[in-house]
C-alpha cells in the first residue's frame, strides 16, 4: 500500500467533501454532540472548505491518498496559545474511509501531519475525543497525545 499525504487544494475539494460529509453524517460520536456544535449540514461543510482555501492562515484540510483515491482526512485550524507562546493547531474531524480502519492509514495521517505542522512552526496539536470513543482515544494516546483533565464545551452564537 503506497500512501501519500498533502494539504487540500482546489482540485481536491470534492475528495475532502466526500470524506468529511460521510463522517459528519454517519459517525455516531460526532452525531451525539452535533446539536451542541450547531451542525449546518452539507452547506456549512462546503462553506468551511471554501474558507479554508481562501484563508489558509486559518488552517487547512490534510488528506491521505492511496494512489489517486482519498482514504483519510482531517481538518486543522490554527490558534495562538498563551501557554506555549506560539501557534498551535486544533485537530478536528479525523476520518478514515469506513472499512479501512486498522490498516495504518490513520498513522500515516497523523505522522505526516505532525511533520507538516513542525515545518510550519506549530508547537502543539490539540484535539478532542468523544468520552465514549475508546478506540479513537487509544489511537491518540499511541501517537503521543496526552489526556487533559478537562472537557471541551461549545456555545453556538
Amino acid at each position: 500500500m503506497s500512501l501519500s499525504a498533502r494539504a487540500m487544494t482546489e482540485a481536491e475539494v470534492e475528495d475532502a467533501f466526500g470524506l468529511l460529509s460521510a463522517f459528519l453524517s454517519t459517525d455516531r460520536h460526532y452525531l451525539d454532540s452535533s446539536c451542541a456544535y450547531g451542525d449546518g449540514g452539507e452547506d456549512a461543510l462546503r462553506a468551511a472548505l471554501r474558507l479554508l482555501l481562501s484563508r489558509p492562515e486559518l488552517g487547512f484540510v490534510w488528506l491521505v491518498y492511496e494512489s489517486e483515491t482519498a482514504v483519510a482526512c482531517c481538518v486543522v485550524c490554527y490558534a495562538i496559545s498563551t501557554s506555549a507562546g506560539a501557534v498551535v493547531a486544533k485537530l478536528d474531524d479525523v476520518s478514515v474511509t469506513p472499512g479501512r480502519e486498522g490498516q495504518g492509514i490513520g498513522t500515516v495521517l497523523i505522522d505526516s501531519l505532525k511533520a507538516e505542522l513542525r515545518s510550519r512552526g506549530v508547537k502543539r496539536i490539540d484535539t478532542s475525543c468523544h468520552l465514549d470513543n475508546s478506540r479513537a482515544y487509544a489511537f491518540y494516546v499511541r501517537h503521543g497525545f496526552r489526556r487533559l483533565e478537562e472537557e471541551r464545551l461549545a456555545h453556538v452564537l
